[in-house]
């Protein structure tokens, strides 16, 4: 597959060629895409009791304020330049390929991809381990098994029926999901004690789980941008979209935490997903737990749903882009993917046996080297087209990009570091795999054994002259 290269067009406000039925697609506005983000990245509080079963409550309420600091906001800053950048469905795809090729940019496309359907299958494990206290044959064997297969198959046809309903309901179950912890910490208000809050067991962390359990609350910024091709005015919507999920995720976080870990006497042993629902039965009765598990089921929709969008519409993109045969970028009546929705689902099914703490340490192991792939891309396209139009610039220079991705770096390597060997062994298998179908696919392209799209020329910004520069935007404008 060729390297960089294309027609000097000063012209770059869609880099891909629209496709068909594009026309008749509904483009997705701010509001169902600032919750669309919301649960690619968080979706609520559920999941974060890991970090104060780990750490404890002081270390787990300054990893949540310290954090997004360290890699929420570069990462969300990245995706707001490239993501209107390139505009188009295969996101992070494209901004790799076109700094360092189409064999890294496949690559990057199969370790997200596999990431992210790693994470999706983690979402029926957390809906059942919030329902299985209430409902003790969910907790394993058949039921659960059947359980996962009807629920996946249900938030597939969800995905089926279009973007435009996923992300309105989205938004429906995000006001449902966030209410109750609202309620929840009015109610804990007379039974706070702040001391509490200072209560760390530095002696004792669990490291590994600590910064997992941070790592993957905070991160999947960037999955966004595989839907940039369908968003309403991506060059101001993308970035004002991104500043207000930053705001909404943090606080989602950190109220919860203060509330629980405040408020309810700290056993840590009982700090592990789930245990919400229990403090809501201590601080408000049986109805407000009730509320809470709910919550937690039309969460994890949100979330599987989000997720599902995000990896079908990478597929696509890249087999517009000519990276996966074309049967990949064919398209339901409904405008959707269908080989991308169900290549996804299928991934999800497969996937689902794993625990809570294997797919959460083997999604951060792939999604930590596309990260740099990223960081690396970013950077490349900073130094080799510097004039080249972004309709939003980070307002750092090129040095002061660099010096704002140490911190993130660091921490990619810490992560990594952390992994358990048959993490390692497992990630680095399925990386293999990726570097082995990359050749495999160009061998079924050039013997015409499967049809793939025409490619088309990847973008050449070195035409672009300092007045092309688009000035720098700010988020609230």
């Amino acid at each position: 597959m060729g390297e960089n290269g294309g027609s000097n067009s000063n012209e770059h406000s869609d880099i891909s060629e629209a496709h068909p039925k594009q026309g008749s697609i509904h483009k997705v506005s701010i509001i169902p895409l600032v919750f669309l983000i919301f649960y690619e990245v968080s979706g609520g509080p559920f999941g974060i009791e890991d970090s104060v079963h780990a750490a404890g409550p002081l270390l787990a309420i300054l990893g949540f304020v310290l954090f997004p600091f360290i890699w929420s906001i570069p990462e969300a800053l990245i995706t707001a330049e490239m993501g209107t950048m390139f505009p188009e469905n295969s996101g992070y795809v494209m901004w790799v390929s076109s700094a360092l090729g189409r064999f890294w940019g496949f690559q990057q496309g199969w370790m997200k991809w596999l990431s992210g359907v790693i994470d999706n299958a983690l979402y029926p494990v957390l809906f059942l381990d919030y329902l299985k206290s209430s409902v003790p044959t969910l907790g394993g064997g058949l039921p659960r098994t059947l359980a996962v297969i009807v629920l996946t198959a249900l938030l597939t046809y969800m995905n089926y029926r279009g973007l435009s309903i996923v992300g309105w309901v989205a938004v429906l179950l995000g006001v449902f999901s966030i209410l109750p912890f609202f309620i929840m910490g009015l109610v804990s208000i007379p039974k706070q004690r702040p001391s509490q809050w200072l209560i760390s067991y530095v002696h004792n962390v669990d490291w590994n789980l600590y910064l997992n359990t941070l790592f993957w609350n905070l991160n999947y910024w960037d999955s966004i941008s595989t839907l940039a091709g369908e968003v309403e005015n991506p060059g101001k919507t993308l970035p004002k979209a991104l500043f207000y999920a930053l705001i909404l995720v943090v606080i989602s976080y950190l109220y919860p935490l203060l509330t629980g870990t405040g408020a309810v006497p700290l056993d840590r042993k009982l700090w592990t997903d789930g245990y919400f629902s229990d403090i809501a039965k201590i601080l408000g009765g049986d109805w407000l737990k009730w509320w809470i598990q709910a919550a937690s089921a039309v969460s994890n929709m949100g979330m599987f749903v989000a997720e599902m969008s995000s990896d079908s519409y990478q597929l696509l993109g890249m087999a517009e882009r000519g990276m996966l045969p074309e049967f990949f970028s064919k398209r339901s009546r409904h405008g959707t993917p269908l080989v991308g929705i169900l290549f996804s689902a299928c991934g999800v099914l497969l996937l689902s046996w794993m625990s809570f703490q294997e797919i959460v340490a083997a999604e951060n192991f792939l999604y930590c080297f596309g990260m740099l792939l990223e960081f690396v891309a970013f950077i490349r396209l900073r130094v080799k087209y510097p004039c080249a139009s972004r309709p939003y610039r980070i307002p750092l220079g090129t040095i002061g990009s660099m010096l704002m991705l140490i911190p993130p770096t660091i921490l990619i390597f810490i992560v990594l570091a952390f992994a358990s060997h048959k993490v390692m062994v497992v990630s680095m298998g399925a990386m293999l795999a990726g570097v082995v179908l990359h050749p495999f696919l160009a061998f079924l392209d050039r013997n015409q054994w499967l049809k793939f799209s025409v490619r088309s020329e990847l973008p050449d910004f070195s035409s672009f002259k300092p007045e092309d520069a688009t000035e720098s935007e700010s988020l609230l404008n």
